[in-house]
């Protein structure tokens, strides 16, 4: 599933410590410049690795050193029209102990040979009920932002590739690992699991690994650089 079920670092997220300094090393990428036509776009996005079939929801949980952190993400019948692709909308929510504490929109689109793009999102942080920030918020098109590619059709290992682009501001990157990983989370055992490497020079200390499983999705993340978080598919249901 999305790559919004990432608590350390949810896509597009701004990076609290990077500095002038650290900007000005890592200079902006203008040879990044995706082609994106919406005659190669199709309206489903069916890839084994990244289904999302609407009116489908996903519970993850996990243990943290604040407390229990609870993310449902729904699959919606909405969609939202993004540099002419119609794109799926997904919304994707947080809770720590029980207080909402992120709400995002995100927004998806599978091209003709099986690739799921990313187009943005719609990101609100809470504290005590009310949106404290909407930092990391971006759309492809507006301000120079890229969309990027969260999922390939064909995965191998040794596979790279930009999740995102908008300069300090959504630069997540994602690694193919392995392609036969079993795992077990609260919602099943899943063998033949793709494994991923994800990571930001934006917040270049925290590296997590995420689990694909074929025909569901994202079933675990493990953060094993900067922290020890494991965030567990604990149930899916559907309208």
């Amino acid at each position: 599933m999305l790559t919004g079920i990432v608590f350390f670092l949810a896509p597009g997220c701004n990076n609290p410590f990077s500095s002038d300094k650290d900007k000005e090393k890592r200079k902006e990428d203008t040879t990044y410049n995706p082609v994106i036509n919406p005659s190669d776009f199709v309206a489903q996005i069916d890839n084994q690795y990244y289904p999302m079939e609407p009116g489908t929801k996903y519970f993850y949980s996990s243990e943290t050193e604040d407390g229990v952190e609870r993310n449902e993400v729904y699959i919606m019948h909405q969609t939202k029209t993004i540099l002419g692709i119609v794109c799926t909308v997904v919304d994707d929510k947080v809770w720590l102990n029980d207080s909402l504490v992120e709400a995002t929109l995100d927004w998806y689109a599978q091209d003709k040979d099986g690739n799921v793009w990313y187009f943005g999102e719609d990101s609100s942080e809470y504290e005590d009920g009310r949106v404290v920030s909407t930092e990391g918020s971006w759309e492809a098109g507006v301000d120079g932002a890229k969309p990027g590619i969260v999922m390939k059709a064909n995965p191998q290992v040794g596979d790279s590739y930009r999740q995102e682009y908008l300069f300090d501001e959504a630069e997540d990157m994602g690694e193919v690992l392995s392609l036969n990983e079993t795992t077990v989370v609260p919602y099943g055992s899943f063998t033949s699991c793709l494994m991923t490497k994800d990571w930001s020079p934006l917040e270049t200390d925290v590296v997590e690994n995420k689990y694909y499983a074929p025909g569901i999705g994202v079933v675990l993340e493990v953060t094993v650089k900067g922290g020890s978080e494991r965030v567990e598919l604990t149930d899916i249901t559907t309208e």
